[in-house]
């Protein structure tokens, strides 16, 4: 039983803490520095629209991800041996992108540039697969909420260290200087996993995963999706963060609609980033006392209100303070509904197939948030904000009902069948 487990070690939770705030330091330079520094220096818009194919790996890690699980390093350790030749390839690519002239890199070496870095997000997205297993393992039952509130935070903090932070710097220390940091940081970061010692940790158990070969990919998730009650779990997967994928992606337009300006809004995103940041701490924490089923229904319902309260700042002509205190809260919801749902994500991977079984839930999540968020201009322009946001808050409501339904069909299991 893992319900009295002792909380990590401290040196386990800043593991995984500088693993997955290594994520986020090259995404962070591909979503928010880049594309204002295309811009700056001419590149053409078609270009800068892009850059948003070289997140793919992101999506289509899925295809690769059952071999991470299979094939081991037996001298670095079966997730060290992937996670710390990914990150030094990183840390190379923008070492070397730093020594070079940006006047170069944006212009007749832009196709260098793109390559580089999408070399850089195939070696984040496969080292996630490897962390999300790695962290699977380390993490009993009653703390994996904590360590899902360190992936969250440490991917944000790692966006707005290379993002923000990057634009920031750029000002006063140039590209060069600017980028090597970030080299550097993702450097530091790679200590921890450095002095890990999985081997004694946590051995490898290869006879409980499929053989490799041609066809692992279709034994593996054969294997994941035909465990019981999985096609209801992905029902959950589907419907618990489909109000938050309909609303948000308008909330920023309808901001700018009201006269916000880049600046109010950058800073806006700053501090409720930050908001995020702090409801997925305190998610992890509260997630240990109230186990799964009251985490997500309690942090899906505050997440429904907080997107459904926006249609408030629509009729009220969206005064700062209040815009400030609705965005705060919706996204401190978003942070702690999110550590909730990873960490249930968590317990339907199995043994020796951790990285893969995550990985395949996280990008059911990333497709839906991708579909529905495509879908939600053309209802705002059809519905209006107001009934776009109300129905996003009642789509989030109504998706509660999904989870109780499946934790019911769990605990009605016969004993020794149901899910871990």
């Amino acid at each position: 039983m893992t319900a009295h487990a002792p909380r990590p070690a401290n040196a386990t939770l800043i593991l995984l803490a500088s693993l997955y705030c290594a994520q986020g330091l090259p995404s962070g330079l591909l979503a928010h520095s880049l594309p204002v520094l295309l811009r700056q220096h001419g590149v053409d818009l078609a270009w800068i629209g892009l850059l948003k194919l070289l997140a793919l790996p992101w999506l289509l890690k899925v295809l690769w991800a059952p071999w991470v699980d299979r094939l081991a390093s037996r001298r670095l350790g079966h997730h060290r041996g992937w996670i710390l030749p990914l990150q030094l390839l990183a840390i190379g690519v923008l070492a070397s992108l730093a020594l070079m002239a940006p006047e170069r890199l944006f212009g007749p070496a832009l196709w260098l540039l793109l390559s580089l870095l999408l070399l850089v997000n195939l070696a984040a997205a496969t080292q996630d697969v490897a962390t999300d297993g790695l962290t699977v393992r380390l993490l009993p039952e009653r703390w994996r909420g904590l360590g899902n509130s360190l992936q969250v935070g440490g991917y944000k903090i790692g966006m707005l260290v290379s993002g923000s932070g990057l634009l920031l710097a750029m000002d006063w220390l140039g590209w060069n200087l600017s980028l090597g940091l970030i080299a550097g940081l993702l450097l530091l970061m790679t200590v921890p996993v450095a002095l890990f010692r999985e081997n004694q940790q946590l051995p490898h158990y290869p006879n409980l995963s499929e053989p490799a070969g041609p066809r692992l990919l279709w034994r593996h998730y054969q294997g994941l999706l035909t465990q019981p009650r999985m096609l209801l779990w992905l029902a959950v997967l589907f419907s618990f963060k489909l109000g938050d994928a309909l609303g948000s992606p308008m909330i920023k337009p309808m901001l700018v609609d009201q006269g916000w300006s880049n600046a109010e809004l950058g800073q806006l995103t700053l501090i409720s980033s930050l908001a995020g940041i702090g409801g997925a701490l305190l998610g992890g924490v509260l997630y240990a006392r109230l186990g799964a089923l009251r985490s997500l229904l309690l942090f899906g319902a505050l997440q429904a209100v907080g997107i459904a309260a926006m249609a408030v700042l629509v009729s009220q002509g969206a005064p700062a303070l209040l815009v400030y205190a609705v965005a705060l809260f919706e996204q401190c919801a978003d942070g702690m509904s999110t550590v909730a749902l990873f960490a249930v994500m968590m317990r339907q991977c199995r043994a020796e197939h951790e990285g893969a079984d995550f990985t395949l839930q996280a990008c059911v999540q990333l497709l839906l948030g991708g579909v529905v968020g495509a879908l939600s201009g053309v209802l705002a322009k059809v519905l209006g904000y107001p009934a776009l946001f109300l129905s996003a808050g009642v789509l989030g409501l109504l998706a509660l009902a999904v989870v109780g339904y499946y934790f019911a069909r769990q605990a009605a299991a016969p004993h020794g069948v149901a899910h871990p």
